[in-house]
């Protein structure tokens, strides 16, 4: 077989994503397949028939170890929060770094540090506090390359840390703590007190000094500003730790605790913990599709859920010697914890003709997950059964945790206390945007982002041209039943911005019931969404016994931060107007020039920027280095491609565009934090870009005042689109862009998603 032939001729998007991000030096699809697999025929029969898949670390990684590469197969770990201590806190800077460099994300709380103003015996008398160190475990993140992406990285504080509101309050700045997801531990008693309207009590005591610092706080307030922040930046995000604590396998095991959770927030686990990750996709379940006859293959899914819990403790015993630390390793051995979930669902269910947050959809959720629980400890016990129960089982305390007991049949209970389990923990549901994106199907349990996508193209004089593409499901549908517009499409096709927020919250909290760890998942609200109904959707949440919820609202100032480029203008100026292929634009005399001089990591560089006097357009740029700057050659030949690129026609935005995908540049970092005066941007390319669209946004005011009209009239008018009809599109100054195609990114799972690439920040 063919990787064409397994994802689809027509499926170049999927066949682009497995060679570049999972195929190793060139290597056919059935050797790919045998080397991932790791002889196991029948997870390799799934895999194949497109029923199962690994989580991304193992699909690239497995096997190269025995080429000599330093690789993991996990994809995500949770480090030893640090002590309060200076050198602890460090220490964990240098775990973050090793573990990155093998390819694994990483969690962090930093609950035990002291809280700002504490007395510490060293020159300085008082500390600055536990969220000033979230700055040096974020630049870490951002220095560590991983085959060329960055690091992943969760910080999180309990809801009682007198520096709480400093962490909530950290991300509304921008330019801060820029590579990190931050989440608030939040408490029921913390809950009850804000349904009360009530005082609630920070607290820490220095164990140090024993100094007790502590002050009472209106909680309905803090809750108003957790909601507020998240409503406009994202972030924080909310972890319900109690529900956390007590709704798993180990809940009644005195001996284990969790340290954190991992940067997506799906898997929660104990100092030194990581867990190995596979998807099921649920939409290969259902037999006769689109028909008044479909219906859930129910035992082909247990049988599939049996097979990938034993796949995955293959990979969870190879992988062993590979973490990147000894407490890893250790206590790998001693939890094995392994994180089945499924992907898919929101075609599952359209293909069953069921909508997405009803009472029927929620029905068969509830059915499949429960199907998937028990059978996943049954399998883990018939584990055991052969191989020996994890060091530190105790099966009388796991039987009778409120988890075990809603999740088993008795059936199961019988073959657990014969044989214990053989994993402590069992089923996530965790990002899957690039497998899903590969696999052109919906991602883990989130509803279908939207029934198509707007793709550009741009016309030879640098229009814009947005053309529908329609996701797979419904090109599927349409085909299937002669539809010719999406507008004709059933009911049961709702997406993720027409879905009501309760509807979203109740599929994940009948899925949190049959979860041992927890749910990657993002509520996507539109623009409208109030603060108010921010903090009843968190109410719900938390009444509804989810894990934790992260929301992210259209359009909100989180945007400012995770967009690859400039804000775009709808109109654009274009030099060279009416120039056919391979024509470039001489340039004359009467342009006008402009210049910036830019801080960078290896010290400063003079950039000059051409424009046409009539049209504003970018003609020419010139950059040269300072006396202390970067590589003069290189600047020479950067200059001549964007000044050959403006006079061939190609618009300021595309070419920002394309500067501004460099990506970052360690010295660039470690300058921005050190000494806190780079030009914007995160490397020389970036800079440039970010200062020629200062100086053309300069000259279309100037021109705009000449003549008396706003700056967007001085764009000529977009070109008819050709066929197929184009569509209209919203102001691109709200929308995040793919640092690999440019095209527009969406938020779903908790993580940042191309729907044209595939590119996932989580990947």
């Amino acid at each position: 077989m063919t990787v064409e032939e397994w994802l689809g001729e027509d499926n170049q998007l999927g066949t682009d994503i497995w060679t570049k991000k999972y195929c190793c030096d060139g290597e056919s699809f059935d050797e790919w397949l045998s080397r991932i697999s790791g002889g196991n025929r029948e997870i390799g029969e799934y895999i194949r028939q497109k029923k199962f898949l690994f989580g991304g670390r193992i699909l690239s990684n497995r096997g190269l170890d025995q080429k000599g590469r330093k690789v993991t197969y996990s994809n995500c770990y949770v480090v030893e929060p640090p002590e309060d201590n200076i050198e602890s806190i460090f220490d964990c800077a240098k775990k973050l770094a090793r573990t990155y460099s093998y390819g694994g994300g990483c969690g962090v709380d930093i609950s035990g540090l002291s809280p700002r103003g504490a007395r510490i015996n060293n020159a300085a008398r008082e500390t600055s506090g536990s969220v000033s160190f979230m700055e040096l475990y974020s630049l870490v993140t951002a220095l560590i390359g991983q085959n060329g992406r960055r690091g992943a990285l969760m910080i999180s504080i309990d809801c009682s840390h007198p520096d709480v509101e400093e962490f909530i309050d950290l991300k509304t700045d921008l330019e801060k703590v820029t590579k990190a997801n931050i989440s608030v531990r939040i408490h029921e008693d913390f809950m009850e007190a804000v349904k009360k309207n009530g005082e609630y009590t920070l607290h820490y005591k220095r164990e140090a000094t024993g100094e007790v610092i502590e002050r009472t706080v209106n909680a309905r307030e803090l809750f108003r500003r957790i909601a507020e922040t998240n409503w406009d930046y994202a972030e924080p995000g909310a972890l319900f730790w109690d529900r956390i604590e007590s709704w798993n396998l180990l809940s009644n095991t005195k001996e284990f605790s969790y340290a954190g959770v991992n940067p997506c927030a799906e898997e929660p686990l104990p100092a030194g913990g990581s867990c190995l990750l596979g998807s099921i996709n649920l939409a290969e379940f259902v037999q006769d599709p689109f028909t008044d006859h479909a219906q859930f293959d129910f035992e082909g899914l247990k049988k599939c859920v049996e097979v990938s819990v034993g796949a995955l403790n293959e990979v969870l015993e190879e992988g062993l010697p590979l973490h990147p630390l000894e407490e890893q390793r250790e206590s790998v051995a001693q939890w094995r914890q392994i994180g089945l979930g499924i992907m898919g669902l929101a075609d599952c269910l359209i293909k069953l003709g069921l909508t997405y947050g009803e009472e029927d959809a929620v029905r068969m959720c509830d059915n499949i997950g429960f199907a998937m629980a028990d059978s996943a400890i049954a399998a883990s016990a018939l584990l055991a059964r052969d191989k020996g129960a994890f060091p530190a089982c105790h099966t009388e305390e796991i039987m009778s945790t409120p988890y075990f007991l809603a999740n088993t049949t008795e059936k199961t209970r019988e073959l657990v206390r014969k044989y214990g389990l053989r994993n402590s923990q069992l089923l996530t549901i965790a990002p899957t945007g690039t497998l899903s994106t590969m696999l052109g199907i919906s991602g883990g349990i989130e509803p279908v982002y939207a029934n198509y996508y707007e793709r550009k193209t741009e016309s030879l004089h640098g229009t814009d041209v947005y053309y529908k593409v329609y996701t797979r499901i419904v090109e599927s549908y349409m085909k299937q039943h002669g539809l010719k517009s999406d507008t004709d499409l059933p009911d049961c096709f709702v997406t993720a911005m027409t879905l009501g927020y309760r509807q979203r919250i109740n599929m994940q909290a009948v899925w949190q019931t049959h979860i041992d760890a927890s749910i990657s998942s993002t509520v996507n609200v539109p623009n409208r969404f109030t603060v108010e109904e921010t903090e009843k959707l968190y109410l719900y949440a938390f009444e509804k016994g989810l894990k934790g919820i992260t929301i992210f609202r259209d359009g909100c100032k989180r945007i400012g931060i995770l967009n690859t480029s400039e804000k775009k203008e709808t109109k654009k100026v274009v030099a060279g107007e009416g120039l056919k292929r391979g024509d470039i634009l001489l340039v004359t005399d009467d342009v006008v020039g402009k210049k910036r001089k830019l801080t960078t990591g290896c010290g400063s560089l003079h950039c000059i920027a051409l424009f046409d006097p009539h049209t504003g357009a970018l003609l020419e740029t010139y950059l040269s280095k300072g006396s202390t700057g970067g590589c003069n050659n290189f600047m020479v030949g950067l200059s001549r491609m964007i000044s050959i690129s403006a006079r061939g026609g190609i618009d300021i935005e595309t070419i920002v565009d394309q500067l501004n995908s460099s990506g970052s540049c360690p010295s660039y970092t470690a300058r921005r934090v050190t000494r806190k005066d780079t030009s914007k941007g995160a490397c020389c390319p970036m800079a440039v870009g970010n200062a020629l669209m200062d100086m053309y946004n300069e000259m279309q005011e100037e021109l705009a005042e000449k003549s008396g009209e706003k700056a967007e009239k001085a764009g000529r008018k977009a070109e008819k689109a050709p066929e197929p009809k184009a569509v209209s599109t919203e102001e691109e100054t709200d929308r995040m862009f793919c640092p690999e195609c440019g095209e527009p990114l969406v938020f779903e799972e908790g993580c940042n998603i191309c729907k044209s690439c595939g590119w996932s920040k989580c990947h």
